[in-house]
């Protein structure tokens, strides 16, 4: 090997081993570049997160979707080491298994959490009635109100008297008084009397006033409720219910911390994609209009097999409204009668009734979807003006269809043998009594009482059995 050889092999080497620390200086800064950041949001996050109070709105009915946003919500902040949590909280009721969700992870929250009824004219019924008394704090902001809080099965609502007088004054009736009549109504009415008078001796708060809140709906506005201990404070805004705070003792987890709200920032918690199209779902406009849509779109598979899109679409809106459904309190009578309407106006379009099975399967429809949501007062229900949209686009689908069938009965007949009488036709031969005529390019079998020649016209006087009676034409 000669000098210049190995002179290049060095060379080689040096230049080798050069691009190899080049590149990994290379990764070392990349990952530098991208840790680094991460590290310091975590650094400030961990450091500035115990400083912060999680707030939670919970805007809207009470479902599956809104409780697993909420349990969620209570863990990353306990995760994050939130000293507080705020539920904000406008809420109409919603169902008995999510509520009780979110009470059991407020009850197993070592971080305190203060229900707060926000803004003014919010409230807290039914449902949220439970969940405020199971908070540590319990505040409402001014013209907000909470209660009627008794149990409505999906489908109908029990017959519970009310248990304040129609003037409008505090004196309670008995629990005999106003107890319910069937033996299930009574279970469910009992169980949700106790379920809320243990929360409210474990806050400490007006058990009395919760029963009446559940036997026979009763409610408070924020004054009232403060003045009755049914809550703790009465806050204009989230600020002023920090500043309130400031200092109150509380046990949590089996330990009293005393709470130091005075320099804390507010941090919202969002809900995620996949929380908000369940929430959307729960709407009670968007569940009737999907039904709608599954209904018609059902409808059309049938009638048009082989169309495959509308029983698609009609098959997936179905589904999803009645999961929509399911999350709110209806009345089947109602969505009875919407089915009951559906289907006379779609057998209007087959049978000659004049339209009395149109306008009855449209009255129908009609009361149905305004009783569909109708089971509590405070309840969410369907949008009136569209129901009313419907309701006149359906009128005017039936005006047309009537006046569609009496312009077809005016007009003149253009198939069938009764169109054939007073036509011309034309002799193929000569003939006495029977012979053969050429009517529209087709040959028929034809009598005569007057002997036709070849070629002469003649008019069709009457049709039996396929042979055409005719008769000389006249020029």
């Amino acid at each position: 090997m000669t000098y210049a050889t190995a002179k290049g092999q060095a060379v080689n080497e040096v230049r080798s081993k050069r691009r190899g620390l080049h590149r990994s200086l290379r990764w070392l800064v990349i990952v530098l570049l991208l840790v680094s950041p991460a590290a310091s949001r975590s650094a400030e996050g961990a450091a500035g997160a115990g400083r912060n109070a999680t707030l939670i709105e919970l805007n809207g009915p009470i479902g599956p979707a809104m409780s697993h946003y909420v349990e969620q919500s209570l863990a990353d902040a306990r995760k994050q080491g939130s000293p507080i949590v705020i539920l904000q909280m406008d809420t109409p009721g919603g169902l008995d298994t999510s509520m009780r969700d979110i009470i059991r992870a407020i009850l197993a929250s070592p971080v305190p959490v203060v229900t707060y009824v926000a803004p003014s004219g919010a409230r807290a019924a039914s449902a949220g009635t439970y969940i405020l008394y199971a908070s540590h704090f319990a505040a409402m902001a001014p013209a907000t109100n909470l209660g009627a809080a008794t149990p409505i099965s999906i489908g109908g609502e029990p017959s519970v008297p009310p248990a304040v007088n129609p003037g409008g004054d505090k004196q309670q009736k008995s629990p005999e008084e106003i107890a319910p009549g069937t033996a299930e109504e009574r279970k469910a009415v009992n169980d949700a009397v106790a379920y809320i008078r243990s929360l409210a001796q474990l806050r400490g708060r007006n058990a009395v006033w919760a029963e009446s809140a559940v036997r026979g709906a009763a409610s408070l506005s924020s004054s009232d409720a403060l003045e009755e201990h049914v809550v703790d404070i009465v806050a204009k805004d989230v600020p002023d219910l920090l500043r309130q705070l400031q200092g109150r003792k509380i046990k949590v987890a089996d330990r009293e911390i005393v709470l130091d709200t005075q320099a804390l920032a507010v941090k919202s918690v969002v809900p995620d994609w996949r929380t908000r199209v369940l929430l959307i779902l729960t709407h009670p406009t968007i569940a009737y209009g999907l039904l709608l849509i599954g209904i018609y779109g059902l409808l059309l598979e049938g009638y048009n097999p082989g169309a495959v899109l509308p029983g698609v679409v009609g098959a997936l809106s179905l589904l999803l409204g009645l999961y929509g459904l399911q999350l709110l309190a209806v009345n089947y009578a109602g969505l009875a009668l919407m089915a009951l309407g559906v289907g006379l106006i779609v057998t209007e379009f087959f049978m000659p009734t004049f339209g009395s099975l149109g306008v009855g399967g449209l009255a129908a429809f009609v009361i149905g979807s305004i009783i569909l949501f109708d089971n509590q007062a405070s309840g969410p229900r369907v949008a009136l003006p569209l129901i009313l949209g419907i309701a006149v686009a359906g009128a005017l689908v039936i005006a047309a269809i009537g006046w569609l069938g009496l312009r077809a009965r005016r007009r003149p007949l253009s198939v069938g043998v009764e169109t054939m009488v007073g036509a011309a036709v034309e002799a193929v031969n000569d003939c006495q009594d029977r012979c053969v005529v050429r009517y529209g390019g087709e040959l028929w079998n034809a009598r005569t009482s007057t002997p036709l020649h070849a070629g002469q016209r003649a008019r069709i006087v009457k049709v039996v059995q396929m042979t055409l009676w005719v008769e000389p034409q006249q020029d």
